[in-house]
């Protein structure tokens, strides 16, 4: 559409994690609307990229979410950046600093010239007395031209961390890594499809790009949330859990394929994401979630709705 601004990727990808905090809360965009500052049309905005939110909504739908805001505060900052040109502008302006100093070097390199052919052999080349600033000696000129190089280089390698080198991302490293996600671009190609992905994490293949879509997400009876996530490029499943104990276990189940499982093992995989290997996967409404409670007792089990939830884009 003329007019429209193209979303920058780290924007895009605040975008999408806040879609999935919305998703965790199960609440609706008037119900975000009624429990915070922000009313219903501003949350729509937000959620689908139109607008940058302030950073008090992204504290507010962590704390609704159960997340810690650590992470998603740094996302927005990041996203902030994007938005408002700064971080461009910080490239453009160091590099062009870098720039004039290199160009600098190469004008005392030209102002200093060949040594007069009758100069001495202990005699300072350069301008004569009277004409002026004296030049620079060849090393001397060597040097800064390096130096305003190596700046060059710096700065450009000081931008692209600043902005992140991020786009939207999938899903998170197995046994809840905390690590940066890695530096997809917005249509990168998933690295498997079907066969090929059987066993590994969606997050490696990229195969929750640009969204995945959730099959299905319930509650169990002690508070933990379980999902299972769709990357229809890749044609593979994968179960997901959050608000784990230590010492719960989460199982995918597909007919006809190994079950996929993951256990709540350290204090990190309580307080983020906990994802299973994938599965290919022909029906959709045949995986199945189960949870096995730490504390014991029979496990619960989920089955994919008749009709799978959609990404979630507002309303």
């Amino acid at each position: 559409m003329s007019g429209e601004r193209l979303l920058p990727g780290e924007c895009a990808r605040l975008a999408s994690e806040l879609r999935e905090l919305r998703e965790r809360t199960g609440l609706s965009l008037a119900a975000l609307g009624g429990c915070t500052p922000f009313s219903k049309s501003s949350w729509e905005r937000y959620l689908n990229g139109k607008k940058l939110p302030p950073r008090q909504a992204v504290e507010a739908l962590c704390e609704l979410a159960e997340e810690p805001a650590g992470r998603m505060v740094a996302l927005w900052e990041l996203a902030e950046q994007a938005w408002s040109g700064r971080s461009s502008s910080a490239m453009a302006g160091t590099a062009g600093a870098a720039a004039t100093i290199g160009a600098a070097a190469t004008d005392g390199a030209a102002a200093t010239g060949p040594a007069p052919e009758d100069a001495s052999p202990g005699e300072p080349s350069g301008r004569k007395a009277g004409g002026g600033v004296r030049g620079l000696s060849g090393r001397s000129t060597r040097a800064l031209v390096l130096y305003g190089a190596a700046a060059l280089v710096a700065a450009l390698s000081l931008a692209f961390f600043l902005t992140g080198g991020r786009n939207a991302s999938g899903e998170r490293r197995p046994d809840s890594l905390a690590a940066t996600t890695p530096a997809y671009q917005q249509k990168q190609e998933p690295a498997c499809h079907d066969t090929e992905c059987d066993g590994a994490y969606a997050f490696t293949m990229a195969c929750g790009l640009p969204q995945p879509m959730t099959l299905l997400s319930r509650r169990a009876a002690g508070g933990q949330r379980l999902e299972i996530r769709y990357g229809k490029d890749c044609g593979t499943v994968w179960a997901r859990g959050t608000n784990l104990r230590l010492g719960d276990r989460i199982e995918l189940a597909v007919p006809g394929a190994d079950d996929k499982g993951a256990t709540a093992a350290t204090q990190r995989d309580t307080e983020q994401y906990l994802a299973t290997a994938m599965t290919v996967v022909k029906d959709l409404h045949t995986p199945r979630v189960c949870l096995r409670p730490a504390a014991g007792g029979a496990p619960e089990c989920f089955a994919v709705p008749r009709t799978p939830m959609l990404p979630s884009d507002g309303g």
